[in-house]
């Protein structure tokens, strides 16, 4: 396994940020091999316990090693997108607050809880850079599958919400998108209908969906975010996914919204979008 860090990694469309990229045990570039990639958010919390959030990573070092000691997935490349002091509007699927109603319940939601930050909305930048200067890049320095079916994109919470939008923005770039815990009460129906709306084909995507049953102290909030999740793998359902083959969904009843549960259950959505699908 190899670790390698670019602190400053570039850009026209976003301040520059730290990019992780993780090898594979016996990676080679010059043996002929060419590996799927898998691009993650929130870079500092993957790896090392030190740079994460709450001092626990997601430890995708360990898990994807086992996953290729059983032989369960093809061995990937990931790259770890390390995220800024505006991280919420980094992640934000923009394009779902495009009504007067929805932008001024994306204000109230961000004035409530943010109230001294200034969060600047570019998701869709944040998307262009990965696609139009990150991914070229991986793949001109890398041996890549650079097609869509080998490349895919995760994340947790708000990260998991920035996944589910590159699927339904870049369908011809990202093949399989995995959301842990993501963050519905930041704008509820009209992330809703936007999703489900724009998804791509099942015939060429997969995804992966899931929460924890204790994500939140409030049972009022708790249940709506339960209730958000459901509707979202109906919608998939609706739109022609299967579960079990591109659609993979779960509420893990004891987990909460922390990197501690989503290291407890990172190797379920690694597996499926590099193998068999299931846990």
């Amino acid at each position: 396994m190899q670790l390698l860090h670019y602190l400053d990694f570039p850009s026209k469309f976003i301040p520059p940020r730290q990019v992780d990229i993780w090898l594979p045990p016996g990676f080679s570039p010059d043996d002929g091999s060419r590996y799927p990639v898998i691009y993650m958010h929130d870079g500092q919390n993957l790896f090392d316990p030190e740079h994460a959030f709450i001092g626990v990573d997601w430890g995708i070092d360990p898990a994807l090693t086992r996953l290729i000691r059983k032989k369960a997935i093809q061995p990937p490349i990931v790259v770890g997108i390390w995220n800024t002091p505006n991280r919420i509007g980094d992640y934000m699927p923009e394009d779902a607050f495009q009504t007067a109603e929805s932008q001024q319940l994306l204000r109230d939601y961000l004035s409530d809880r943010w109230p001294d930050d200034i969060i600047t909305i570019m998701g869709n930048a944040y998307l262009a850079f990965i696609v139009r200067e990150l991914k070229p890049w991986v793949d001109d320095h890398f041996p890549t599958l650079p097609q869509a079916e080998h490349t895919s994109i995760m994340g947790s919470s708000m990260g998991g919400l920035i996944s589910l939008y590159a699927l339904c923005q870049y369908p011809q770039v990202f093949g399989g998108a995995a959301c842990l815990s993501n963050a519905w009460h930041l704008g509820e129906d009209f992330l809703l209908d936007y999703f489900q709306l724009n998804l791509p084909g099942p015939q060429t995507h997969k995804l992966y969906l899931d929460m924890g049953g204790h994500e939140s102290r409030s049972p009022d909030s708790n249940t709506s975010l339960i209730y958000f999740h459901k509707a979202m793998r109906q919608a998939a359902k609706n739109a022609g996914y299967t579960e079990g083959k591109n659609l993979l969904t779960a509420i893990y009843k004891s987990h909460t919204h922390s990197e501690t549960d989503w290291r407890r259950r990172v190797h379920i959505p690694l597996k499926f979008l590099l193998g068999s699908g299931h846990s």
